[in-house]
């Protein structure tokens, strides 16, 4: 049985939006946010441990959440809005929380 053609409109570039922000996008996410849990945590050896097994399962996650989305370009705005956020977390879990 073919599938319903109305859910098929997407353009191309919409489809590239999706598929590079599951892969890209939501690796960049994970890792992002394990840096940052890693600064602010006082054991970041052990959250950087937990990293290796955490991030496949994270990704995986973020990676199935694009297609949920009708606009591929918006997941991009949040991934990258995430990532951001994490990164002045880092900043600011170095000012205030050294790592000795």
């Amino acid at each position: 049985m073919p599938a319903n053609p109305k859910y098929l409109t997407t353009s191309k570039w919409q489809r590239f939006a999706k598929i590079s922000a599951g892969i890209l996008g939501g690796y960049l996410v994970s890792t992002a946010i394990h840096l940052a849990l890693a600064q602010w945590f006082p054991n970041h050896e052990n959250v950087l441990i937990t990293f290796e097994f955490s991030l496949f399962l994270f990704w995986i996650v973020l990676l199935i959440l694009p297609f949920l989305f009708n606009n591929g370009w918006k997941i991009w705005g949040i991934y990258l809005t995430t990532i951001l956020l994490c990164f002045i977390a880092l900043y600011f879990g170095k000012i205030y929380h050294p790592i000795q």
